[in-house]
């Protein structure tokens, strides 16, 4: 593995992890959305990596020679709306996107789950950008060796 292919594989973490917190931030932004351009409450978005260059096929990977399987980085897949959670039912008449007996959608977003999944998304990217800066430690000092 050369040096620019951790480099290429540290940034791409980075960039990815970076993507995540932005989704995470429109969550968060959006936790009290109750109409949106469709007229229905927002829908909270989750983020899907998968390695550069991953093979869908399992047969294909095992039959492959291990030294295929480097590393090539992370990409970002998809942005898909969380249809698993529920929306959350609350009892305001007042309130203008009330249905006929008073109730109130909310969102399917959690502050709880969305700070935690922002920390982690934090903490991935601060690893990438400490693997990023060892590599570079490495081949400054390999540079260095060679000027000596």
């Amino acid at each position: 593995m050369s040096i620019f292919q951790a480099f290429n594989i540290n940034a791409s973490g980075m960039t990815a992890e970076r993507f995540r917190t932005d989704i995470i931030s429109e969550n968060i932004a959006n936790v009290n959305t109750t109409s949106t351009e469709d007229g229905t409450p927002y829908t909270r978005k989750v983020v899907t990596f998968q390695e550069k260059g991953a093979s869908a096929d399992f047969r294909e990977v095992l039959r492959r020679n291990t030294n295929d399987f480097i590393g090539n980085g992370v990409k970002v897949t998809s942005v898909q709306d969380d249809t698993e959670t529920e929306y959350k039912m609350e009892y305001d008449p007042s309130n203008p996107d009330a249905d006929e007996n008073g109730y109130v959608t909310y969102p399917n977003v959690n502050i709880v789950t969305e700070m935690t999944n922002l920390i982690d998304a934090s903490r991935a990217y601060e690893a990438n950008a400490t693997a990023f800066e060892a590599s570079k430690s490495m081949a400054q000092r390999g540079l260095s060796i060679g000027t000596s």
